[in-house]
């Protein structure tokens, strides 16, 4: 399985320097001290390594010898370590309606804990149905009755509103 990480040139490198003057760095980090860009370059060529632009803003511009494919795959790779270890936050939807019986309103509360657990937010979707919609209050009734369940856990982002024939309400784990 062959692994391909993109090598995207941000810096400029060896020719691409147009500078007369610059402030040299070895590739241990030692300074060099200023000298002409030909003669960095002839430098960097002899121990068969890149003349990098590392800070193009100051006087005399700061270049730095180094091995620019490595610096780069290593770069890659950083940035690959690092989005591994972020976390993607979802949001978890529940569906109930404004009549819900008791069972089906605990087992639904259950579930919303073990997401907001999960460090996962609870998007509790109530949907009214025919003329059920005419009796908005027993909807909010059954939100009101959800966030004092998820209270000790939770906390309201979004209070109940109502959309259409849905009224919704968001919540997120307590910090």
């Amino acid at each position: 399985m062959w692994r391909c990480f993109t090598i995207k040139q941000e810096l400029p490198i060896n020719d691409q320097i147009r500078e007369k003057e610059v402030q040299l760095i070895g590739e241990n980090g030692e300074k060099l001290g200023v000298m002409s860009t030909r003669e960095a370059l002839e430098l960097a060529g002899e121990k068969n390594l890149d003349l990098v632009l590392v800070s193009p803003n100051s006087k005399p511009v700061v270049c730095k010898i180094m091995n620019y494919g490595k610096y780069k795959f290593e770069q890659a790779k950083k940035e690959k370590e690092a989005k591994k270890k972020q976390k993607v936050l979802e949001v978890k939807e529940l569906r109930v309606t404004p009549n819900i019986e008791e069972h089906d309103f605990g087992f639904k509360a259950k579930n919303a804990r073990k997401f907001l657990e999960a460090g996962n937010k609870v998007k509790i979707t109530l949907r009214f149905r025919g003329r059920e919609v005419n009796n908005v209050k027993s909807g909010e009734i059954v939100l009101d009755k959800f966030i004092q369940e998820l209270e000790d856990i939770s906390v309201v982002e979004k209070q109940p509103k109502l959309e259409g024939r849905n009224m919704f309400t968001i919540l997120a784990k307590k910090a």
